[in-house]
Formats: C-alpha cells, structure tokens, sequence
C-alpha cells in the first residue's frame, strides 16, 4: 500500500482528476494549500505599500492505492497536470503502514478498495 501526495496547479484539478478516472482511480483527498518552490512568488503593491507574497494558491491531492495502481496513479497525476512550465507541482510517494475503514472494519488492502 502506497500514499500518493501531489501538490499541483488549482487551475489543473479538473484535468487530474479526468486522468485519475481513465486510470480508475476515484478515491481522493483534495484540499486548498498555499507553498511556494522555484516560483519563489511575485511583489504586489496595495495602498502604496510594496508586499512580497510567496506563498502561492496550491492543491494538495491525497491518494491512498494498491501496489498495482502506483504507476498508474502517478502517471495520471503527470499527464494532467504537465504544463511545462515551473510550478507545475511535486508528487510525494511514500508507505502506509496501516489502512483502516472505519464503516465496515476492513484493513490492509481492502480497506483501500
């Protein structure tokens, strides 16, 4: 079992979660998130003060998956979110220990679905 995490463009949402769907992928987390890499942000002027912000609009999509949907998930998230351009976002992979669902009491792999 797998963690995807994938911090992306908000305007690239709809395509990612089209290509996670192709790739039979419905289950998600999506939550709003502000961070900054080597977009290192823009300088914005309000009521003649100059002020620097950094922290930028981001989308964090949560993903937990079977071993046989990594590549696959990971794929989906690349193609819809690829503009080329910097900021087009990271995706973390990491081991999960444990899934848990809390409805039925199913764990491990089925928990996942």
């Amino acid at each position: 079992m797998k963690k995807i995490e994938a911090i992306i463009q908000p305007e690239k949402l709809e395509d990612v979660k089209a290509e996670l769907f192709k790739a039979n992928v419905h289950k998600m987390t999506v939550s709003p998130v502000k961070g900054c890499g080597q977009q290192r942000g823009y300088t914005e002027s309000y009521r003649g003060k100059v002020f620097e912000v950094n922290l930028l609009p981001k989308i964090k999509i949560e993903i937990a998956v079977n071993e046989k949907f990594v590549d696959a998930t990971i794929e989906a998230i690349i193609k819809g979110a690829h503009t080329g351009e910097i900021g087009d976002g990271k995706i973390f992979v990491s081991s999960l220990e444990k899934c848990i669902r809390i409805r039925t009491g199913e764990k491990g792999h089925d928990a996942i679905g």
